[in-house]
């Protein structure tokens, strides 16, 4: 078989994998909605661009080419940044292929290639064509234009190499954050050398190469991709391959108990080992970590600056703190458990306290959000009742449409490994769907309550609702557990076929 061939044949495997999975057909419903969101995404590029159009046609400093690329330190870094909530990790079940007798970079080189070509790096050219036909094609005419999409082109496809190469790093140790954050200080350094319109005149100097006909903005773009994907090839496989060939190595805990716990019967037993797979399991350990951070560090940007301090933002920002450890984690409840569901199925109501036990858990750990955030209210800047109210809200409604994926949930994560499962690669649009749900709803039940009522008001209806989840979530807790044992043989079959 060709090498041609065997890229067209693992590409159909992926494929055939996707539409056999047990989810495929509630993915299919979410995904008409993600596509909603993906369209206002376009719709948002193009107004983006038309302000943009207007922008460069008014400037008496640069053309409209230079304008463009000007900004493409900006769209790079929103990019980078967009990936990790949309681009798949070159990761799959990898297993099977590295036994067959054929090159061993055949599967990563797939992979890599699906990357490349994939319809998602085509998105941001709704804004430059939109920008273009408004600002380039006319004055430049179509040779240039066709320069500018393909520097932008070829600069994009690095970010997609760039961002598979350093999410394989990332997923190893948060600590690798260290690497993307020096990289950008770079791109970024002509601001901190001579200012702003420094900057703008160094990227805008791109443009006015392609202006000119030179091939250097082709060049070197087209030569660091080929660095980024040859690097992006043998770290892909380097980290599959130590994967599969490692051997386990154990590491011993102090067993620790938790007398207070231990007195609340089964659900305390069942606290105890959320506390305890948090802090031993790998995967887990590290989202628990991550969630961790991205509250630390948007609670001092919020508290030591000015630029969220808006009503809008306000509101977005205290709800979005509150909401990010469920947005990570509790979207895939039972997911860690599929690792071992099948005990949890063997006595009566078992599953119906550890979801009251995840319960108790997730809404402890709101006191994180809590604390970190109250030097803004010492600094006057947000009221404690405000905060007080959206913390209850999130472990009431926000909580409330976060379990309900406990019935949809039917793929097992794995807890320590990474790359060779069969979830390497997340698909599941449901949870999409009830993370957009616990962001978007809250935003628009408070701004609709502030237009019309003021603030108070406002915080008293988030309260009220808070309260009545929290106290009525035996009720419907048991209900998801009901809908849950309904659907039993199904939610097996589909954390067995996962593991």
């Amino acid at each position: 078989m060709k090498r041609w061939e065997l890229f067209r044949e693992l590409r159909r495997h992926r494929k055939l994998a996707n539409k056999r999975a047990f989810n495929f057909e509630q993915n299919k419903v979410a995904k008409y909605l993600v596509g909603f969101v993906y369209a206002l995404t376009l719709i948002y590029l193009i107004f983006f661009a038309i302000i943009f159009s207007l922008a460069a046609n008014d400037s008496r400093f640069m053309t409209t080419v230079e304008f463009i690329m000007a900004m493409s330190p900006f769209i790079l870094l929103i990019d980078f940044l967009l990936r990790f909530t949309a681009q798949q990790t070159p990761t799959q079940l990898i297993k099977p292929y590295i036994l067959l007798p054929i090159s061993k970079y055949t599967c990563i080189d797939t992979l890599i290639l699906s990357s490349l070509f994939n319809w998602g790096n085509l998105t941001w050219f709704v804004m430059f064509i939109t920008y273009a036909l408004m600002s380039i094609v006319f004055t430049h005419g179509i040779w240039v234009t066709l320069g500018v999409f393909l520097c932008y082109y070829l600069l994009i496809l690095i970010n997609s190499q760039w961002y598979s190469l350093i999410r394989a790093y990332i997923n190893d140790s948060l600590v690798w954050w260290i690497v993307p954050i020096i990289v950008y200080l770079f791109v970024f350094l002509p601001v901190l050398l001579e200012g702003w319109s420094f900057m703008f005149k160094f990227y805008a100097s791109i443009g006015t190469a392609i202006s000119e006909g030179s091939i250097l903005p082709y060049l070197i773009p087209l030569a660091i991709l080929a660095v980024i994907v040859y690097l992006n090839r043998k770290v892909q496989f380097a980290h599959i391959w130590n994967e599969l060939a490692k051997t386990e190595k154990t590491k011993s805990y102090d067993s620790k108990h938790y007398s207070f716990l231990e007195k609340r019967g089964d659900v305390g037993q069942y606290i105890q080992l959320e506390i305890k797979s948090t802090i031993r399991n790998k995967n887990v350990k590290k989202g628990f970590i991550f969630a961790t951070a991205i509250v630390f560090i948007m609670s001092l940007v919020i508290a030591l600056t000015d630029a969220y301090d808006n009503e809008f933002m306000t509101n977005f920002w205290c709800l979005y703190n509150f909401v990010i450890y469920g947005a990570m984690l509790l979207v895939k409840v039972m997911c860690n458990e599929g690792n071992y569901i099948d005990c949890l199925m063997v006595r009566r109501e078992n599953i119906l306290k550890l979801l009251q036990a995840k319960y108790i858990f997730y809404s402890a750990i709101l006191l994180f959000p809590f604390i970190l955030m109250l030097p803004t209210v010492f600094a006057g800047k947000w009221s404690l009742f405000m905060l007080i109210s959206y913390a209850f809200f999130t472990a009431g409604f926000q909580y409330f449409i976060l379990f309900q994926m406990a019935v949809y949930n039917k793929q097992t994560t794995p807890l320590n490994t990474k790359f060779i499962s069969k979830n390497g690669i997340e698909n599941n649009y449901f949870q999409i769907v009830a993370e957009m749900s616990a962001f978007i709803i809250p935003m628009m039940l408070v701004s609709t309550l502030q237009a019309l009522f003021g603030e108070t008001i406002s915080y008293v209806v988030m309260l009220t609702i808070g309260m009545i989840f929290i106290l009525t979530h035996p009720i419907w807790l048991r209900n998801i557990y009901l809908r849950m044992m309904k659907k039993k043989y199904e939610l097996l079959d589909g954390f067995r076929a996962s593991r």
